[in-house]
């Protein structure tokens, strides 16, 4: 399978598994405390995979950084965290980071 798309469920399932840890509520709600679990299975899982051809560096820097950026538009949209436009403008200089690794060849070997 494509590991650009791995990668891309790798990092959903990340999001996952951290959204239902701020819903778990210190795992005192079982439903979000599995998807936690779940969650961070399947990406650390799919990352194993990923790193058999896509180096670690790149894919490290796209899981994180998607994953952050993604993290925190759910936690501005779902749980009300506070929203500041200097976030915002910190998530868009990570995007353009992975934007620019990816355009600098770094996942072209």
């Amino acid at each position: 399978m494509n590991p650009w798309l791995l990668l891309g469920l790798a990092i959903m399932a990340e999001v996952i598994g951290s959204a239902s840890l701020r819903a778990s509520e210190g795992f005192t709600r079982l439903l979000p405390s599995v998807l936690v679990v779940l969650g961070y299975a399947a990406a650390f899982s799919l990352m194993a995979q990923i790193l058999r051809t896509l180096p670690l560096g790149l894919t490290y820097a796209v899981w994180s950084g998607v994953g952050t950026a993604l993290t925190a538009i759910i936690g501005w949209t779902f749980f009300r965290d506070a929203f500041q436009w200097t976030a915002l403008g910190g998530i868009a200089l990570i995007v353009l980071g992975v934007v620019v690794l990816n355009l600098g060849g770094a996942g072209h070997e």
